[in-house]
Formats: C-alpha cells, sequence, structure tokens
C-alpha cells in the first residue's frame, strides 16, 4: 500500500502523518509531497525520516492513495494527474467539495456510497465535518427543517501564519499579520473572504455541504463564522428545528449512540464541550442540549472538535480506512 501525503510539511499535513500513524494505517511505502523549495527535506512518521518528493514524482510511483492538503489551486490541477495514474485522492481543500460529479464524505455518515471508481473523493470543511456528524441522526430520525448556526473558530484553521501572529501578540512582538486585525483578546467576525451577498465563503460552506453531504436541498441553513484566539478546536453554537416533536433524552440517546460523537452535557457539574478539552482527540463532542422554548420542535447545542484531527486529518484518513477495508483500491 503505497500512500502520498501532499502538502506534508503544513499544518494538517503533519497531522495526517501523525494520525495515520496512531492508526496503524498499513502503509508499505510513505510518499510525503510538499512544494519544490521542500523537496529533499525530511519529514518524519513513526520515527522514521522521509525525504520529501515532488509532485512528479509522486505521480510516477503510482501511489494507491494520495491525501492531498495544499490548497485548492494545488489539488484542482494535480488530484487529477494523480487520477490519471489510477491513484484514489482525498483531497482536503474546497476545490472539488461541491462538484456534482465527485462525492463529499464524512465516513461515519456517507462512505458507503463510494466506489472503484471514485478517484477524487472530496474532504468537507472542518466547521461542516463535526456539525453535521451530530446533524446526521437527528435528521434521519427528525427531519431537519432549518438550522441557525454561529461558529467560535480557531486560528489553526487559518494556519501557521495565524499561529505565530497570536504568539507574537502574546508576546508583544510585531510581525506578520494573517488577520487584516488583532487577534489577540479579540473576535474576528470574518472566516474566509465575503462574497458579494455579505456572507463568507466559511458561511456558504456550512450551508452548501451539510446540505449535500445530508442529502437534503430542503434543508435551510443560515451561519455566522467567527475567529477566536483559541488553537484546541472549532466550537458551534447550532440551532436546530426539526420535522417532529422530540424529547431530551431521545436526542442525548441518539447522539451517544452515534460513532466519532461523545456527550459531554450534565450543567450540575458544568459538563460541557470546550476546545481545550477537544485537542488532539478524534472525537465531536455535544453539549448544552436544550429546549428552544421560542420556537415549536427546536433544539439548541453546543459541538466541539480538533479542526485538525476529525474537521481535516482524522476524516480524511478514516476514508482512506473505508477504501482499503471494502477494497476500493
Amino acid at each position: 500500500m503505497k500512500v502520498a501525503v501532499v502538502g506534508a510539511t503544513g499544518m494538517v499535513g503533519q497531522v495526517m502523518l501523525k494520525v495515520l500513524a496512531e492508526r496503524d494505517f498499513q502503509i508499505t511505502e510513505l510518499i510525503p509531497v510538499a512544494s519544490e523549495r521542500s523537496v529533499g527535506k525530511k519529514v518524519t512518521y513513526k520515527d522514521k525520516e522521509y525525504t520529501i518528493h515532488s509532485m512528479e514524482d509522486a505521480i510516477a510511483a503510482k501511489p494507491q492513495i494520495a491525501i492531498f492538503s495544499a490548497g485548492g489551486n494545488t489539488s484542482k490541477e494535480f488530484a487529477p494527474q494523480f487520477a490519471e495514474v489510477g491513484t484514489t485522492v482525498i483531497d482536503n481543500s474546497s476545490a472539488w467539495r461541491m462538484d456534482p460529479t465527485k462525492k463529499l464524505v464524512v465516513p461515519e455518515i456517507n462512505a458507503t456510497s463510494l466506489t472503484k471508481e471514485d478517484k477524487i473523493i472530496a474532504n468537507p470543511n472542518c466547521s461542516t465535518i463535526q456539525m453535521v456528524l451530530a446533524m446526521s441522526p437527528l435528521h434521519r430520525e427528525y427531519g431537519i427543517k432549518r438550522l441557525v448556526i454561529s461558529t467560535y473558530q480557531s486560528i489553526t484553521g487559518t494556519g501557521v501564519k495565524a499561529v505565530e501572529q497570536l504568539e507574537n501578540e502574546y508576546a508583544g512582538k510585531k510581525g506578520e499579520m494573517a488577520y487584516p486585525y488583532p487577534i489577540h483578546r479579540n473576535a474576528i467576525p470574518a472566516c474566509d473572504v465575503f462574497e458579494e451577498n455579505g456572507y463568507t465563503k466559511e458561511e456558504l460552506k456550512l450551508v452548501n455541504e451539510t446540505q449535500k453531504i445530508l442529502d437534503d436541498r430542503s434543508i435551510a441553513v443560515t451561519a455566522t463564522a467567527v475567529r477566536i484566539p483559541v488553537v484546541g478546536g472549532h466550537s458551534e453554537s447550532v440551532n436546530v428545528e426539526l420535522g417532529k416533536a422530540y424529547e431530551e433524552k431521545d436526542i442525548r440517546k441518539l447522539l451517544n449512540e452515534t460513532s466519532g460523537v461523545t456527550v459531554q452535557d450534565n450543567p450540575d457539574t458544568n459538563t460541557y464541550p470546550m476546545p481545550i478539552y477537544a485537542e488532539g482527540k478524534n472525537d465531536v463532542f455535544v453539549g448544552r442540549i436544550r429546549r428552544d422554548y421560542s420556537q415549536e420542535n427546536t433544539v439548541n447545542m453546543w459541538i466541539v472538535s480538533d479542526n485538525l484531527r476529525k474537521g481535516a486529518a482524522t476524516n480524511a484518513v478514516q476514508i482512506g480506512e473505508y477504501l482499503v477495508a471494502n477494497g476500493l483500491v
């Protein structure tokens, strides 16, 4: 099993290598790939050093799987070239997510739709993955009519430059700015760029990707995405209007029984999800589950997950695991 990790030196790429090792993904040959300036340098996997390859050399090696986390333009250019030589690409960028010919996959929800013919598979946006994992059982049981989402997103979703900006600001040092404003002691209500309708791309990803993954364009979704100075993961306040009546205990039971979801919800002991405890873990944590008394059949909840793990690397590796286990590569 030859596996290429494209973008191996980046923040998500490094976590991908860590997750592959933790989950003991059966790799016979690892092919780390990065930009031309990194070719020849080393990355570490399972306490062994591997030399970074060029994109051309990696394609020539014809790996069974290539996991991409190198940006949309890179994916657009090179994912089809890998696919042409028979490689199955799992892409973490936004390049293919809304392509009607490509599957957008959260394994616990829709991996069974995958076939050998799916040579480019899209990994959803981080903030979408954690939310739909919690929403999927509710949609199956009750039907979701509307979602109102507010996100509180980690700076790690922006990348290394954002982490450096926060560290510089903590230390009172001047440095390169990943954001147009300070992030230390601040909240920036703009994740990604603004579109003509006044929403950011991140907010529209929550709308469009949710409908595609849950395979229901009738679900009404609106979102506000906010960047905050934390590093452990993304948090989301989600207001869910269901299609029929529910009991809170049944919502908790459904979520408790959902693979990849951990319910942390006990107001008496101040138990609820927080990014400081989600960091480094693969689950999606759900708490603050309570009835919305302002509207019929509506429930509020708080959803937290490590955006570099389940929101990116872990989800991609799980797709790879499914492909291998079911003989699709």
